[in-house]
């Protein structure tokens, strides 16, 4: 009994600060959480405005343009780097795996000074391309590893029965070991947005931001959630800190569908 009640205490306390944090958002982003928040910009707004006026839209559909890069960008890369270290297993494997084990513990802002003093520049310009390659960065070890540990369940009898039938080792991979584990691969995808889709300051370096809809990659400054909630954090007005919790709102039920997401698509896999 005492064990039980010990083990619930400690879960409780455990669970404590997360609650307080998602209440605190929800309540707080609650007031701003209005339909134009969603398809509207800042551009001919101030922060200090009403609730009613301006929006977010422009932020959010360029976090999604450069998350969504950054995915192209990485998973081709992260599933390569998995299927290296699970079959091919070449000389490089220790190489492999100790930079994706070290970028794993890269500082966010690093990322986005390394891309600022290679790219932007390099082309004199803040643009969403820039903060795509930083993201694709921080995304990159965790989608390589999650990808490993995904291709180690792969039952060493499947790979058999295609050597048996005289497959070749990259055909086995891409025809019979990467299609039996198409979920978990998908799992690691969204793992590795969620990772990234919070992240300020590596977008602070090479995206910055933008008060208007910008739909152009290339075409300067661009603006994102992240960047949308520190830069009214900092003007400090009553409804620029209301807006600035709506767009923490916004981001953490993003952040938790994708986990959601993964759970059930990797809880629909173990089945």
């Amino acid at each position: 009994m005492f064990v039980s009640v010990a083990i619930f205490a400690t879960a409780a306390l455990a669970f404590t600060p997360w609650m307080s944090i998602f209440a605190s958002v929800v309540l707080k982003g609650a007031r701003g959480f209005k339909p134009n928040f969603f398809v509207g910009d800042m551009r001919t707004t101030i922060p200090d405005d009403e609730l009613n006026l301006g929006g977010a839209g422009h932020a959010i559909v360029g976090s999604i343009m450069m998350v969504l890069n950054a995915t192209i960008i990485t998973l081709p890369l992260g599933i390569l780097s998995g299927v290296y270290l699970t079959e091919v297993r070449g000389r490089l494997t220790f190489l492999v795996r100790f930079v994706v084990q070290s970028m794993s513990g890269v500082p966010s802002i690093v990322a986005g000074l390394f891309i600022y003093t290679t790219f932007v520049n390099y082309t004199n310009s803040f643009s969403g391309l820039a903060g795509s390659f930083a993201l694709a960065i921080l995304m990159l070890p965790t989608v390589a590893r999650t990808a490993e540990e995904v291709l180690k369940l792969v039952p060493d009898d499947l790979r058999s029965a295609s050597y048996a039938l005289g497959a070749r080792q990259w055909r086995t991979s891409l025809m019979v070991v990467l299609p039996t584990v198409r979920s978990g691969l998908t799992t690691a995808a969204i793992l590795g947005v969620a990772r990234v889709i919070g992240e300020t300051a590596p977008l602070l370096l090479t995206s910055l931001s933008s008060n208007s809809f910008v739909f152009n990659p290339l075409g300067g400054p661009i603006g994102s959630l992240p960047t949308y909630v520190f830069g009214l954090l900092q003007i400090g007005t009553e409804n620029a800190i209301n807006r600035a919790w709506t767009g923490a709102l916004v981001l953490m039920l993003l952040v938790l569908a994708l986990f959601t997401t993964a759970r059930f698509i990797g809880g629909k896999d173990r089945r």
